[in-house]
Parts: C-alpha cells; sequence; structure tokens
C-alpha cells in the first residue's frame, strides 16, 4: 500500500484572509465558510492563523458583555494581523501524513497549512483526518 501524504488528505482551495481584513470580515467569513481556521496572507505567502478560538478570545477579552453592535464596531477596528498567531506551523504536501498527525497531535494544533515552494496550497484540518476514515479508505 502506497504512504499516504499530506496532498492525499489536505483541502485544496483553502481560504485565507488578508492581513488588513478587519476582524468582523474575517469573523463573517469564517461563520459564512463554517470553518474554524483562516490562514492570513500577505501576497500570497503565510504569515499568520487565526483561528475561531481567537476570535472568541478577543470577544471575550475586550468586549465581555457588551451589547453586539458594540462588539460589531470594536471588531471593524482591529485587523487580522493584530490578532493572528505568527510563526505558525506548517507541513508540506509531500509529507509522511503520519508526521504531520504526530505534529498536530503533539502540539495540540487543529490545523496545519501546506505550503509548497512558500505559497500557501491547503490545509490540514483534525476534520481532514476524520473524513479519511469515515470514507473507509
Amino acid at each position: 500500500m502506497p504512504q499516504l501524504r499530506v496532498r492525499d488528505l489536505m483541502t485544496e482551495g483553502v481560504f485565507a484572509v488578508e492581513v488588513t481584513d478587519d476582524l468582523a470580515t474575517v469573523s463573517d467569513l469564517m461563520d459564512e465558510r463554517n470553518i474554524r481556521h483562516a490562514p492570513v496572507v500577505q501576497e500570497g505567502r503565510l504569515i499568520g492563523l487565526i483561528s475561531h478560538r481567537d476570535l472568541l478570545r478577543y470577544a471575550l477579552k475586550g468586549q465581555a458583555g457588551a451589547p453586539p453592535e458594540v462588539e460589531r464596531a470594536a471588531q471593524l477596528t482591529l485587523t487580522a494581523g493584530e490578532i493572528m498567531t505568527e510563526s505558525v506551523a506548517t507541513a508540506e504536501p509531500d509529507q509522511d501524513i503520519r508526521e504531520a498527525a504526530r505534529l498536530m497531535i503533539e502540539n495540540k494544533y487543529g490545523c496545519l497549512p501546506v505550503i509548497e515552494e512558500s505559497r500557501l496550497v491547503g490545509i490540514l484540518t483534525e476534520s481532514d483526518f476524520v473524513r479519511f476514515l469515515a470514507a473507509g479508505d
């Protein structure tokens, strides 16, 4: 049986946000697409990652108990670049899937952006592993 690679499970055509996008836009797009992780790019290059947890942390930190319109106004003043996690661990398309899984487990990562020649080409998430196992392949 051939060895599985990251490219075999990753999601291609990954949704990413720009470093200058405001948090309201990021939050809306993540909700619309039903995703929990958004890579942050600048000129096509990965520079960070925003998770749904990051958005919740920001909401609880600055606006706990505030009316929705106040929270929304505050989201318009911050950008993805201001709350993103920098120095994100990544995977490469031809990397052994077990190696990527170990990295995710050991560091409690929910995803790994997939990079090829410094460009974002996909994302590997916990859901990709579940989908693979559910398919029975």
